[in-house]
């Protein structure tokens, strides 16, 4: 039992040495602009070589090191959020397999090897999100996974494409145009979209909130939805070659849709679910307009911020006896000081509130979007996604941390040591992130000249999200409640434009009785049995005859023998 316990202790030591090791190395990497590209040629037969490539650059090296920071810091909390479970021992390898997965695919330059690191996160977090085995765990990982093996058999269908290039190596290729390009091209945006949830693949991210919320805190931070972005962000070379208008476009509805979703949520995980795919609409955006760097910038910090996000919440809903209804908490603040000091420095980061870590990534995304010379609309959609991020971060605040004193009857509050420990570093890096890693990604300073009611707009729409989230969230006892007023309008903004009944119950239902009644027809039908099982007929039929003769009549083999000789004597 004792090895139990300390299995995620060590397991998490490890992690964080190895984290800081390639975080370091990355940066080295990084200053001296230097890359390794490493063969190991583990098979070889009458001269057909088997190898596996690795490439290892800073962005790879940095990334690796951000994720096994994240994840050192998750099993370390684990330690003590599972310590009740039976099958925490089970938990920690699903775990460790999950990292392992997305440093397979940081680090591969292949095609193949991407689809083994892919695959991977797929597969394991299908068994993640059924951790609890219940109904809704059984629904939600069948959409998650059923819903990632789009993005999958899109990676499959380019494996296959990328033989007009003569290798599977696509990093030889991303600076190369050629007419097979564009196929495969829209092949890798389609898998990204669907790793990385954005419209119309969007319904799966807040149902995989069913995984347990250590394996929340990793999927939304660092592994699984950032696999697309990171993917895209090393395919962005290509995208240059065409007009990625629509994509954008894309990029921003799914940003724009989940900040209006979260503003109408009740369920704790799904509002910081919903934010992790505003924030990754943000980051596709940024990268079909040309600005991979930044995205990458924004990847990282947002990693930070939404991981330590994830883990005040899970203590928080561990308090509260596991009940994720935000009405029912209330004045956290008084009971769980630490957890709550943590959670609103990582609410404030998201919000881009100044000298934050999500404020140097955002800001300067807003600030090149307004110098390049989009239309109103994409401006527009921008500004008022971060305004909608500030008012549900500041809706979080208001009813967990100070509204109202709801007597919930089962609260327990106890701040545990472990899980305190676990998000000091991640508390940390909220605060420094952006500005360490804006100094360490961007060699020279990037001066950008505006106007001074252009340069405080984003600040001016931060204000304003933050007062339009107080006032929507605000309530007395004889106030009437503004979201049953308009009961119609903040059903369809709260239902994620009806995004999870389009991709479950419209889509499944007529689908499955239509291959119901298409099997009974084609497959069980009149074709079955002349066209696929003749042969099996007539197979059969000729082996029961041979049996007959073989086994029964001694007398047919005598008779047919004297006939045979009768015949050539005459």
């Amino acid at each position: 039992m004792l090895f139990n316990f300390s299995l995620y202790l060590v397991g998490g030591f490890f992690l964080l040495l190895f984290g800081l090791f390639f975080f370091i190395l990355g940066s080295f990497f990084l200053i001296n602009e230097y890359c390794v590209f490493l063969d190991w040629e583990f098979m070889s037969l009458n001269g057909c070589g088997m190898t596996m490539t690795l490439f290892f650059d800073w962005m790879s090296l940095i990334f690796m090191g951000c994720v096994l920071l994240i994840s050192s810091m998750v099993i370390y909390y684990s330690e003590s959020y599972m310590s009740h479970d039976g099958d925490k021992v089970r938990f920690y390898f699903l775990v460790f397999l999950f990292v392992m997965s997305m440093m397979m695919m940081i680090v591969s330059p292949n095609l193949i090897s991407i689809l083994i690191g892919w695959d991977g996160l797929g597969l394991v977090s299908y068994c993640l999100v059924i951790y609890f085995q219940n109904f809704k765990s059984y629904s939600a990982g069948m959409l998650t996974i059923l819903t990632n093996r789009i993005g999958d058999v899109a990676i499959l269908i380019s494996v296959a494409w990328m033989l007009n290039f003569g290798s599977w190596h696509y990093i030889y290729y991303i600076y190369s145009w050629d007419y097979w390009s564009l196929i495969l091209i829209l092949l890798i945006i389609l898998a990204g979209f669907t790793k990385s949830a954005q419209i119309p693949f969007s319904s799966w991210l807040p149902a995989a909130m069913a995984a347990p919320t250590p394996v929340s805190s990793l999927v939304h931070s660092s592994t699984l939805v950032t696999a697309g972005v990171y993917l895209l962000i090393r395919f962005s070379p290509m995208l240059s070659g065409f007009d990625c208008s629509f994509f954008l476009m894309i990029g921003m509805m799914t940003m724009f849709m989940a900040g209006l979703g979260a503003n109408f949520e009740y369920d704790m995980k799904k509002i910081i679910a919903l934010s992790t795919l505003s924030q990754l609409g943000l980051m596709m955006s940024s990268l079909f307009m040309g600005f991979s760097l930044m995205s990458f910038f924004h990847l990282l910090t947002h990693a930070f911020f939404k991981a330590l996000l994830f883990l005040c919440a899970g203590l928080m809903i561990h308090c509260m006896s596991d009940s994720q209804d935000i009405r029912h908490m209330g004045g956290m603040i008084n009971h769980l000081p630490f957890t709550c000091s943590c959670f609103v420095i990582s609410n404030l980061s998201l919000c881009g509130f100044p000298f934050l870590a999500g404020f140097y990534s955002k800001d300067i995304i807003l600030e090149m979007m307004m110098m390049s010379s989009y239309n109103f609309f994409v401006f527009f959609i921008f500004f008022v996604s971060v305004g909608l991020t500030v008012s549900y971060s500041m809706r979080l605040i208001y009813y967990c941390l100070s509204f109202n004193m709801n007597v919930y009857v089962c609260q327990s509050y106890s701040e545990d040591t472990l899980m305190m420990k676990s998000m000091i570093l991640l508390t940390f890096l909220s605060i420094v992130g952006g500005s360490m890693l804006s100094w360490l990604l961007f060699s020279s300073p990037d001066l950008i000249f505006m106007p001074l009611y252009l340069k405080v707009l984003s600040l001016f729409f931060i204000l304003f999200g933050g007062w339009l989230g107080y006032e929507l969230s605000y309530g007395g006892y004889f106030d009437s409640n503004k979201s049953i007023n308009y009961y119609l309008l903040s059903t369809f903004l709260g239902s994620m434009w009806f995004m999870p009944s389009f991709s479950t119950y419209m889509l499944v239902s007529p689908t499955l009785y239509l291959s119901k009644y298409s099997s009974e027809l084609m497959d069980m039908g009149w074709g079955e049995y002349i066209i696929s099982k003749s042969s099996l007929l007539v197979n059969s039929l000729l082996s029961k005859l041979y049996s007959y003769y073989h086994f029964n009549n001694l007398k047919l083999f005598i008779m047919v023998f004297l006939l045979f000789f009768l015949f050539f004597i005459i």
